[in-house]
């Protein structure tokens, strides 16, 4: 196995645990994927609860989610990961998680509006939320299309989330931000009796000026 893979595989275990402590997912809820190479893709295998992934467990698949190497079934989500790593030659890794808080948005119908947190909006960007797909279809990837290529996270309605990132610590990282900001607006909710107003157009242009 090349050191490139070993890493990969390193840094997919540790976002599996960071996801199950931190509660983003439950059982063998969630995927997590990387790009090896050329036409090659290591993600979490279906079912097993992230918090027991282990190195040798991922799967390695080609762009048509054939398993090229490993033991068992890549994650029923392999489509939704295939089709960001076509459509973005930018991204590394994908995770697909649960957490409980932007799911619960989706829910209620609630937009995330990062345009209310100056951290959220300049490493993340917009959250758009796509429409209801059945989870391990092809929906899934149909309903995000929109939305690819130019957001960063998406929410997935009654499906929780997905972030993209250079690597998998970058798209785990934006999950947290993410999550974090909706316990922050679920707060602000409560004392304040509604959802606080965004950032002006003018500030939001300033923030991207400064930090692009």
């Amino acid at each position: 196995m090349e050191p490139r893979e070993v890493t990969a595989r390193e840094e997919i275990v540790w976002a599996c645990q960071k996801l199950a402590a931190a509660g983003l997912v439950a059982a063998g809820d969630g995927n997590v994927s990387c790009r090896l190479g050329p036409g090659a893709y290591l993600i979490t295998p279906s079912g097993l609860p992230k918090g027991e992934v282990k190195a040798k467990d991922l799967l390695v698949i080609d762009a048509a989610g054939s398993v090229l190497s490993g033991t068992g079934k890549p994650s029923s989500e392999w489509r939704l990961h295939l089709l960001v790593y076509e459509k973005r030659a930018d991204v590394g890794a994908v995770v697909h998680a649960h957490p409980p808080l932007l799911t619960a948005m989706t829910l209620a119908g609630v937009p995330f509006s990062s345009e209310v947190f100056p951290e959220v909006w300049i490493t993340v960007g917009p959250v758009p939320m796509a429409s209801y797909a059945i989870p391990s279809t092809e929906e899934v990837p149909l309903s995000i299309m929109p939305f690819v290529e130019a957001h960063h996270a998406v929410l997935l309605a009654r499906h929780g989330s997905l972030t993209m990132g250079r690597d998998v610590r970058q798209a785990y990282y934006r999950l947290e931000k993410l999550e974090h900001a909706a316990r922050s607006l679920l707060a602000a909710c409560v004392f304040g009796g509604r959802l606080p107003d965004p950032l002006s157009a003018v500030q939001l242009e300033q923030l991207t000026r400064l930090f692009s």
